[in-house]
């Protein structure tokens, strides 16, 4: 059903693998994630990422992206939740009280809640970044046909969401590793201020586009 379809659908992943690993909120979120709490934790905050990704592309299939960008205030207020989410998290890491972060990884083990608030964390991230109700606009207006069937855009749209997860577990992986965790470890609390400056970088860059 999808060979028809090939050429946009490897446009549309070049584009997607473009805009995925470059830097933004949920980079900077899975990187801190996979420092301080090791790679489990880090793991699910990407599968977070991934299922907030899959919410962009229900509601651009659904039509209710473009209603969303058409629509000024709707869209500032999108805007205006993106760039307090942001803010309340970088807020957090900027004040974060100092721990090292193999302590922080003990205390997860027993906190049977922090798994669920990780997952929440990279879904939030995601849902609330407006620039991304803007790429999937972009890319399901411009790459993809409006005569290419919705279910071979749905194939696309999970396609997006499992390879936005899987990239995510893969910067895990990597950031979560003992040897590269360990040079962060020494610099513990240090690393906080510098992942909660980066996320008010973020929702100050969100702030003066609502200007």
């Amino acid at each position: 059903m999808i060979a028809p379809y090939v050429n946009e659908f490897l446009m549309l992943t070049l584009i997607h693998f473009l805009a995925v690993i470059s830097p933004g909120p949920d980079f900077a979120i899975v990187i801190r994630q996979s420092i301080s709490f090791g790679r489990k934790t880090a793991i699910i905050t990407s599968l977070g990422i991934g299922a907030g990704i899959s919410m962009h592309v229900l509601y651009t299939l659904l039509g209710i992206g473009f209603i969303i960008t058409q629509s000024e205030m709707a869209f500032m207020l999108a805007k205006i939740a993106g760039a307090s989410y942001l803010t309340y998290l970088g807020l957090n890491l900027l004040f974060s009280k100092a721990k090292t972060a193999e302590s922080a990884q003990i205390k997860v083990d027993i906190d049977k809640n922090h798994h669920k608030r990780a997952f929440m964390l990279g879904f939030m991230t995601n849902l609330l970044n407006p620039k991304a109700t803007l790429f999937f606009l972009a890319i399901f207006t411009t790459i993809v046909s409006i005569d290419t069937p919705l279910a071979v855009q749905t194939i696309y749209g999970f396609w997006i969401t499992i390879t936005t997860a899987l990239w995510f577990s893969l910067v895990s992986f990597f950031f979560s590793h003992h040897k590269v965790r360990a040079k962060f470890v020494s610099h513990g609390y240090l690393f906080e201020r510098v992942m909660g400056i980066v996320l008010l970088i973020f929702a100050v860059k969100l702030g003066v586009a609502l200007l």
